[in-house]
């Protein structure tokens, strides 16, 4: 029958591959088959996996037809270059062989689907060489299903053999992959896929561009049969020649070069600029998650561009956005494209899930072109390095003891720092203040600091604000305190101390303080730790609290009880200030009269 009697017949199934020859882009699976047949090493099962439109299933029928092919003359054997005349040839790659039985496991995933296999391999085959079972989207069948058919697929009858097509291998059970020869079938290299595209719009007589050809290879992702559907839906666009603006207008895709243009004005951190452009695409129908999608796409090319310069050489890049980017690459640091690869991969997920994404969109614009002009960590520290120290002024070297009064006394009455400095007569006369100047600011400041800890609670409190936990719990639980003064600490630690803990303590707090502390450690004299008077407060508390008689009645009804918290009014009430809401003194009364 013609084509006009049968209907149209989409490109993915009219130049769907008949033989190995025909297939694209495998040369090392059909490598490995065109010897294993010369050999006669044909495997009892295949499992090809790969990405959708690969040619898996079209693979398996393909070794269907040469282990059944039987030639013009009827005479043939198993072959790779099958003769695609004989009635089994036919047969097979129309699908209406009776020997040959295609089951989609994403249909038929139960056990007594695989029965039925299972208890078919027995007979032989009715008319062909042998009996084949085509299984696609092998990963779906269940847990069941494939326990049953592991025996079978181990020792199956000389007559029997196995193809399984996946596109999800890691599902597949590692029983079932030991028993089957796996081909790994590649995505369709770039060149192989635009010379296979030009080929078919040959044959079809359709008139395209190469940078369509381009578009749409780079939109296949490697896929042939996606390849070939965006190409027959082009041709149906163009009604006539087909040009890249159309096809791009089909796919719903922006300008590279424009947004190649957005591109360059978010890294210049032309924000007003960015925001028109990308305003002036989403006018023109751009998506403005697409818009994104492919901001992250050069940012990605750039980035391997820098790294790999033979990167540029993608036959699917046009020569002016090759040479665009070449400059990018060039021009940008790496630490700048990273940076913005990460924004867009989280403006991505904004944008996919914000209300309005365009919104969303222009958010994240103003967000890359505000970083853009930053320095990067190693530029801001050397520009840090380069910048000279200030000089050293009369305000940093000693601290002002008072504001409040006048110029040479203190607001207690006394002289001021100026006025009290022994001064010191140099050989030529002059009055030279700074050496001892400096060593009684030093003093006095030393003394001004440590006048903000007059009892040890107040360093506690300070190792507690600046969260120094670790600290903070060592010092309550095994410091044993025996004297203390502003700058100086003396204690006697407990059996189970720390033994660098007096190091610690000292050193910590002349970081925070920025005074000198002396502590030392005595071998007696010290006062229990906090955390064992806290812990001799609460059993104080608890005897205290078996004495009520209601307490009595409960532990005479309950023997095995225990008393785990005990709250006094005091403490009631100050947790209850502390939750209570600020007072508002001019509150509004409505029924106060004026």
């Amino acid at each position: 029958m013609s084509e006009n009697a049968t209907g149209y017949q989409v490109l993915a199934r009219k130049y769907r591959p008949e033989t190995f020859a025909d297939l694209v882009g495998q040369d090392a699976m059909v490598r490995t088959l065109r010897n294993a047949f010369e050999a006669d090493r044909i495997a009892q099962a295949f499992i090809m996996t790969g990405i959708r439109g690969t040619g898996k299933t079209t693979t398996a029928r393909i070794i269907a037809k040469g282990m059944n092919c039987i030639g013009p003359d009827g005479t043939g054997g198993p072959t790779t270059d099958p003769c695609g005349k004989c009635g089994n040839c036919v047969a097979i790659m129309e699908g209406r062989h009776v020997d040959v039985m295609e089951m989609d496991a994403a249909s038929r995933t139960g056990v007594d689907d695989i029965r039925e296999i299972i208890e078919s391999v027995h007979y032989r085959a009715a008319s062909a060489r042998y009996k084949i079972y085509i299984i696609d989207e092998v990963h779906m069948l269940s847990t069941n299903a494939f326990n049953a058919l592991l025996k079978t697929l181990e020792e199956p009858p000389a007559h029997v053999k196995f193809i399984f097509a996946t596109t999800e291998i890691r599902k597949v059970p590692v029983t079932v992959l030991s028993r089957c020869q796996r081909f790994d079938l590649r995505r369709i290299e770039p060149e192989v896929m635009i010379a296979l595209l030009k080929k078919i719009a040959t044959a079809e007589t359709a008139s395209i561009t190469d940078e369509a050809l381009a578009l749409i290879t780079r939109a296949a992702e490697g896929s042939a049969r996606d390849a070939q559907s965006l190409l027959d839906q082009a041709i149906s666009h163009g009604a006539g020649e087909t040009t890249v603006d159309q096809v791009r207008a089909m796919l719903g895709l922006a300008d590279r070069g424009r947004v190649m243009d957005l591109f360059d004005m978010i890294m210049r951190g032309d924000a007003s600029g960015a925001l028109g452009e990308l305003g002036a695409q989403y006018s023109d129908g751009a998506d403005p998650l697409a818009v994104l999608r492919d901001l992250a796409e050069i940012t990605h090319w750039v980035s391997v561009v820098k790294i790999t310069p033979d990167a540029a050489d993608d036959p699917t890049i046009s020569p002016d956005d090759r040479i665009r980017g070449q400059g990018f690459a060039e021009n940008l640091p790496m630490r700048v494209l990273t940076r913005t690869w990460q924004m867009l991969l989280k403006a991505l997920e904004e944008v996919a899930n914000a209300p309005n994404a365009m919104m969303a969109a222009e958010m994240a614009v103003i967000r890359l072109t505000h970083v853009a002009d930053l320095p990067t960590p190693d530029e801001l520290i050397k520009k840090l390095q380069d910048t000279p120290a200030p000089p050293p002024t009369q305000a940093r070297m000693a601290p002002k003891i008072g504001t409040n009064g006048p110029r040479g006394s203190r607001p207690d009455g006394g002289p001021s720092m100026s006025t009290a400095m022994p001064s010191s007569t140099t050989a030529g006369g002059s009055t030279d203040v700074r050496g001892a100047g400096t060593n009684t600011a030093l003093a006095l400041s030393s003394a001004h600091a440590l006048q903000r800890f007059p009892s040890f609670d107040h360093v506690l409190m300070l190792i507690r604000d600046q969260r120094e936990i670790k600290l903070l719990l060592d010092v309550e639980n095994h410091l044993q305190l025996a004297k203390y003064s502003p700058g100086r600490i003396e204690f006697e630690p407990t059996p189970d101390a720390p033994p660098d803990l007096a190091q610690r303590l000292g050193s910590r707090l002349q970081t925070l303080t920025g005074v000198r502390w002396a502590v030392s450690l005595v071998s007696s004299g010290g006062a229990p730790s906090l955390r064992a008077q806290q812990a001799a407060k609460d059993e104080a508390l608890k005897n205290d609290a078996k004495t009520h008689p209601l307490v009595q009645a409960i532990f005479d009804a309950f023997p095995k009880a225990e008393i785990s918290n005990i709250k006094t009014p005091q403490t009631i009430a100050n947790e209850a200030e502390a939750a209570a809401l600020p007072e508002v003194e001019d509150e509004w009364d409505p029924f106060e009269q004026d």
